[in-house]
């Protein structure tokens, strides 16, 4: 497997394991950002996830619910993160 398809295979992961998603889908734009130094090797993604688990919550604490269930990648793996966290309603 190669560095980028593990990346996204661990940030599902951590994704199901945390919201148990009705649909999630992992973006990587990381080829559109090839070069950046400050990336440091981590990639850019666009997370669309839907989840129960974030009814009644607002858009920010449904980004940070993501951020924390990212945990440790948001300083490794992941440069660049665009959530976009919905409910099935």
């Amino acid at each position: 497997m190669n560095p980028r398809d593990e990346r996204i295979t661990v940030i599902r992961e951590r994704l199901e394991a945390a919201f148990a998603p009705v649909s999630l889908e992992i973006i990587d734009e990381s080829h559109k950002h090839a070069g950046h130094a400050s990336a440091k090797g981590g990639g850019h993604f666009i997370i669309q996830i839907v989840s129960n688990a974030f009814a009644g919550k607002s858009p920010v604490q449904r980004h940070r619910m993501v951020f924390e269930a990212m945990g440790d990648l948001m300083h490794s793996e992941v440069h660049a993160l665009s959530i976009q966290a919905d409910t099935p309603k």
